[in-house]
């Protein structure tokens, strides 16, 4: 019998319309960081409309932790592709990325006056209900991807080694490792390799190594060009360029890249503003690249400059989607690769569950109290047993946050 999520990959189901609504909603509601997305994620697409199945989800996540860039916007760039296309790529990125771009400049434009806005009430709200979203997607994916002793006990490995060591190398590491241990250790079964867990996209190998050879010829050229012109433009894209194209992990890993290559055009006091207004916004911290470049005592500078800089420092994530899909695809039809895969998985729930510790528990619970705890809980129950949106839990959660917190 076909299912949804196997119907749903013959060919492009969805339009660029449908996804940009989609991915509108939570680019609003998506507080709590990149893991925190991707449980978002998780729920939207797997659990509420089928998009794809929990297995061909770990394998995009894997995937995209092993590329550099922000990772939970590749996840999103790659099912928009899935769903519509190129266009559903685009607007995928454009609705899950404007609105904290929007906040962000607005900010930036003058909203500093409104003070450190990450310890407000209705933020610890939005971090508790984040606490509650990630939670439940480590629960829903342990139950199908570590459902045995093994697999188990590779996640539980991962785990472990995230949280002694916590380094975004580290955590690529470990997936590494997983899916040797998987190599070695374990066996596909026959429901691991259902129709329904591919996730098949319309990319052609020439298109995709295109993508792959302009993102290396970007990353070599364009300090040469910039060096050679001495135009303020192109510098500032090779500087966005160069961090989107360098830094694993994504999230708070881009911060200290940024601090040091923006020190000449932003003060550190502002780029400190910036960054507790980031954590306040919804959607993908990279984001923070446009309040930089609104920011900037160098032209371009205002909306011109926030414009370039967060293209500049999505492009090379978009590049690396498109190039990998199609190879991945591939390869995780092979039957050793897919033996590595089940190790994959198990380590992606493993990382999963150290980042629902910290930061996400640390950050939303452990700094704020026992309220925070509170409405974690029953946002958790909202979510995993009376089936509420992910969306309607966070607004609400906002709410609450805001009149206890």
């Amino acid at each position: 019998m076909t299912t949804p999520a196997a119907r749903a990959q013959d060919k492009h189901p969805g339009t660029s319309w449908e996804v940009f609504l989609v991915f509108l909603r939570l680019g609003l509601t998506s507080f709590g960081g990149p893991v925190a997305h991707l449980a978002y994620f998780r729920e939207a697409f797997v659990e509420r409309r089928k998009w794809l199945s929990e297995k061909a989800y770990a394998d995009l996540v894997s995937l995209c932790q092993f590329l550099p860039g922000p990772a939970s916007s590749q996840v999103g760039m790659a099912l928009g592709l899935q769903r519509a296309g190129y266009l559903g790529m685009f607007a995928a990125w454009f609705a899950f990325t404007m609105p904290s771009v929007v906040l962000l400049v607005t900010f930036a434009y003058g909203v500093s006056t409104a003070g450190d806005l990450s310890d407000a009430g209705w933020v610890n709200g939005l971090k508790a209900a984040a606490v509650a979203v990630v939670a439940h997607a480590v629960l829903g994916m342990a139950r199908s991807l570590t459902p045995d002793a093994p697999r188990a006990t590779i996640a539980a490995a991962a785990m472990i080694v995230v949280l002694l060591v916590p380094h975004p190398f580290v955590l690529v590491a470990a997936i590494a490792v997983a899916g040797l241990i998987g190599l070695v250790w374990l066996t596909p079964d026959e429901q691991s390799t259902q129709p329904e867990d591919a996730f098949t996209v319309r990319v052609s190998k020439r298109a995709a190594g295109t993508c792959l050879g302009l993102f290396a010829v970007l990353l070599a050229a364009l300090p040469l060009v910039a060096a050679w012109a001495g135009n303020a433009w192109v510098s500032l894209i090779d500087l966005f360029y160069r961090v989107g194209s360098l830094v694993f992990g994504g999230g708070h890993v881009v911060l200290p890249l940024l601090q040091a290559e923006t020190d000449h055009l932003v003060s550190a006091d502002t780029f400190l503003a910036g960054y507790g207004a980031a954590q306040a916004v919804p959607g993908p911290l990279f984001t923070f690249a446009g309040f930089l470049g609104a920011s900037s005592t160098e032209e371009p500078t205002g909306i011109p400059g926030a414009l370039i800089a967060t293209v500049a420092i999505f492009l090379p994530a978009a590049l690396l989607v498109v190039g990998a899909l199609p190879f991945w695809e591939a390869l995780r039809k092979n039957s050793i690769a897919r033996k590595a895969l089940l190790g994959f998985n198990a380590g992606v729930v493993g990382i999963l569950a150290a980042a629902l510790y910290d930061p996400v528990f640390t950050a939303g619970v452990l700094d704020v109290g026992l309220e925070a705890l509170v409405l974690a809980i029953a946002a958790f129950v909202a979510l995993n047993n009376w089936k509420i949106p992910a969306w309607a839990v966070v607004i609400a959660a906002g709410l609450l946050g805001w009149a206890m917190l």
